[in-house]
């Protein structure tokens, strides 16, 4: 066999029909399908096959991508309610910046350009930085070098006989050690995954093919125990999970469950977020929270809040997976609309604005187990002040932190906010949560004065609640204006370092001279303040010895006196043992006993209400 030959295998679709049950809407008319991929692929190393590639050039990739269709996907809602909340400003607006100090990138880079709009999307590993946008793909090491490594690539160099059409996501599955790249088909209504072999993005990948009953429009995924989950904007089968366990080590018969969401919910664009699951996965079976927000000057919605769904996926029984309406969470009041238009943001000098991307939560819903808690964060832009026009509306972001006391116990928001200091306007962010519980957000900025540029703020957890408490940094000050179409971003992208989850990885758009659409890509940590907390764990010594059929740990360095939970999981979030110790002598050690478990890859989790840390140890 010749190594760039690419292996491919074809299956058949299995589908079942059931009958899904809400706690919220009634019965749910709706079929639950599930469907083997339509054709599996092993490609050859990236780095062999990049030569073939190299001829093209980016700006040639990028035109021959124009998502003209989007407008048309995602109508802008009718306000009904003349009387919907908020009158005037946000009530928890935020008009005054913080006065901690945010610290400058660990690393700035310009990322790949981009098509229109460019959707720029990635993630770290524990060498590289894998971004796309579309529709291409190009690895990084952290640094920003590209040197010895493939150059910017084609989407279509992952999967044969594909058209590259975009709306990537890359993740770095890092319970796993794997690189996930996904986007769309439109022909064949097909969703696209490739998968790598090893932790090393340049080497061969598992890709699959799933054909699904309407256009999967705007997919946003997640890394859940259970499986990689996919929500889109689609008249039918919006809901998706894919077979996780089966797609890390190339299993051809890897399959998808896919449903509808229930009744009782005004979808003005189905972009609903899917937890992501950064930290230790949740228990295996857990079911996949999904999260939609809902104004109340829509048809059919009484008040402001987020709808909770649970996805509860049963790869042994398929027929009993569901999509339920969990919960309808009152916020602060906000107003999600701006103007029929998309035409939302100003720049200097032109009189073309920018698409905010209103009424939907921003890419990602990151998830986190605490001790005693789990945290989702979310954020969407809103209407700041809620002018009657749109010369004198202002861009913020309202963002949440939701907590949740007990594994599938209900959510709450343990604190919201919109941020929006000044006069500029704030859209397109992503915001994410360390491992010491300090919240970044990162973010679009424009003005009549002010090209479009990326910044970013944050807050220690230790702040007063529903405050970004540290002053805004720029990461890159546009130099120019987009004129000729709204179209701007359509996403952007917060994600955590898997060899350090206290740095913070963004990607997102900004314009350069004469409106050229550009990317950057930034890593950070939280400003020079460092809280006693995290500089103790900062300093504390891991020391875990794989003996056989054993895992010996020992953590040294701890506060003297606290009781502190450990924690052995698998790859798939199974919680295998949990011990509770107090502190002596500054340490805690403990001989976990896996004579009878499989080889892999499994997680130890050392942590109480104030901190956690995650370490990654190998039964061979």
């Amino acid at each position: 066999m010749k190594k760039n030959q690419i292996l491919t295998a074809v299956f058949a679709v299995i589908s079942i029909g059931v009958i899904a049950q809400s706690n919220e809407g009634g019965e749910n008319i709706a079929e639950v399908e599930y469907q083997q991929n339509i054709k599996f692929s092993v490609t050859p190393p990236l780095r062999e096959i990049a030569p073939q590639f190299a001829h093209i050039t980016e700006e040639e990739m990028w035109s021959k991508h124009a998502d003209t269709l989007g407008p048309l996907r995602r109508p802008r809602p009718e306000v009904v309610n003349a009387n919907a909340l908020p009158y005037g400003q946000d009530p928890v607006a935020q008009t005054q910046m913080g006065s901690g100090t945010m610290r400058a990138p660990l690393t700035n880079f310009n990322g790949q350009g981009g098509a229109f709009p460019p959707d720029p999307t990635g993630a770290a590993g524990l060498d590289h930085y894998v971004q796309a946008v579309n529709v291409s793909y190009r690895i990084y090491n952290k640094d920003g070098s590209t040197s010895g490594l493939p150059p910017s690539l084609p989407l279509s160099s992952l999967w044969p006989t594909n058209t590259g059409d975009g709306d990537p996501i890359v993740m770095y599955d890092k319970h796993a050690d794997r690189w996930v790249i996904t986007q769309f088909q439109v022909s064949g209504n097909k969703i696209l995954f490739a998968v790598s072999q090893t932790p090393d993005p340049t080497g061969s990948y598992y890709t699959y093919e799933y054909s699904m009953t309407s256009f999967p429009d705007y997919p946003k995924y997640s890394v859940w125990s259970d499986g990689y989950y996919m929500t889109s904007n689609s008249s039918s089968q919006s809901a998706v999970v894919f077979d996780r366990q089966k797609m890390l080590v190339g299993d051809p018969t890897a399959g998808s469950i896919r449903l509808n969401f229930p009744p009782g919910v005004s979808f003005q664009f189905k972009s609903v977020l899917p937890a992501d699951a950064d930290g230790v996965l949740p228990p295996y079976g857990t079911p996949n929270y999904m999260f939609h927000i809902q104004d109340d000057s829509w048809n059919g919605v009484s008040f402001d809040h987020i709808k909770v769904f649970k996805f509860q996926a049963n790869w042994d029984n398929p027929g009993s997976s569901s999509v339920t309406i969990s919960q309808s969470i009152p916020t602060a009041p906000f107003n999600a609309n701006f103007t029929q238009s998309w035409n939302d943001i100003p720049q200097p000098g032109t009189t073309q604005r920018l698409d905010a991307i209103a009424t939907v939560l921003n890419y990602r819903a990151q998830y986190m187990r605490w001790t005693g808690y789990n945290t989702i964060m979310l954020c969407h832009v809103v209407d700041v002040n809620n002018a009657s026009g749109i010369s004198n509306k202002r861009a913020g972001i309202r963002w949440y932190e939701l907590r949740q006391y007990g594994d599938d116990s209900d959510w709450e928001i343990y604190q919201q906010g919109t941020y929006a200091p000044g006069n500029e306007h704030r859209w397109m962010a992503s915001i994410a949560m360390d491992k010491y519980g300090d919240i970044a957000m990162a973010y679009c900025m424009s003005s009549s004065t002010l090209f479009p540029s990326i910044a970013y703020t944050g807050r220690y957890s230790w702040g007063a609640l529903g405050t970004m408490t540290q002053a805004e940094f720029f990461a890159i000050e546009g130099t120019g204006s987009q004129t000729g179409g709204n179209r701007y971003g359509d996403y952007s992208h917060m994600s955590l370092d898997p060899a350090d989850q206290s740095i913070f990885w963004f990607t997102g758009q900004y314009l350069g001279n004469s409106g050229q659409r550009r990317t950057r890509i930034f890593s950070f940590r939280m400003g020079d303040l460092v809280e006693v907390q995290q500089h103790l764990i900062d300093q504390l010594d891991w020391q875990i010895k794989t003996l056989d059929g054993a895992f010996d740990v020992l953590v040294v360095g701890l506060p003297e006196g606290e009781n502190v939970q450990l924690d052995l999981f698998d790859a798939m979030g199974r919680l295998i043992e949990t011990n509770v110790f107090q502190v002596i002598d500054g340490q805690v050690g403990k001989v976990f006993d896996v004579s009878n478990l499989p080889v892999g890859t499994y997680m130890i989790r050392l942590g109480n209400e104030n901190f956690q840390d995650v370490k990654k140890v190998i039964k061979n």
